[in-house]
């Protein structure tokens, strides 16, 4: 089912003319090994200023907005959480504003899928996601990702952990240096 929605939203995102990439477990699955995940996330190439255009892109499809007030709810989160009615699979759309999501965007992996190009994220732009968000398990999932990916640019990660750093004075270079010292 996870393959299928995937190409549906693909498809709906394309059609309204809405950069994206998928990201999250869906792309640790692309990357690393297989895990359980119970949604799908997929940073969107445009602010929540332009939210009406995802809106409307979504109203006619098998996807129903989660909260009651979700507008009120992207304002505040800058996320749409959707609900696909027939399978209960959640999908959260992540409003990108900064110009490390565009790049990531613009650096998008299309892998198809039946046919139809899905743009995931880079390996390199999925690893700084995951250190940036910093939880137990996108730790061990950078670690996984790494194992199955040693051609990774690593003067490109470093790069922008560092620039992330200066902004939330977080050591996210010594987090990376911690996870690659084994291999």
């Amino acid at each position: 089912m996870f393959k299928k929605l995937l190409i549906e939203s693909s498809i709906i995102l394309k059609t309204a003319g809405i950069p994206y990439i998928v990201v999250g477990g869906q792309a640790v699955l692309l990357y690393g090994e297989p895990r359980f995940t119970r949604d799908i996330d997929i940073t969107l190439g445009i602010d929540i200023d332009q939210r009406s255009r995802v809106i409307d892109a979504f109203s006619m499809t098998g996807f129903t907005p989660r909260p009651k007030d979700f507008v009120k709810f992207i304002i505040e989160t800058s996320v749409l959480p959707l609900e696909h009615r027939e399978s209960g699979i959640r999908l959260d759309l992540i409003f990108s504003f900064s110009p490390f999501e565009r790049n990531a965007i613009e650096r998008a992996h299309h892998v198809e899928i039946d046919g139809n190009p899905i743009a995931f994220a880079s390996v390199e732009d999925l690893i700084i996601l995951k250190i940036f968000a910093g939880r137990p398990r996108d730790i061990e999932d950078v670690k996984m990702i790494v194992i199955k990916n040693p051609e990774l640019d690593v003067k490109y990660i470093i790069e922008w952990l560092k620039s992330f750093e200066a902004v939330l004075h977080q050591p996210l270079v010594q987090i990376w240096n911690e996870i690659i010292a084994d291999y």
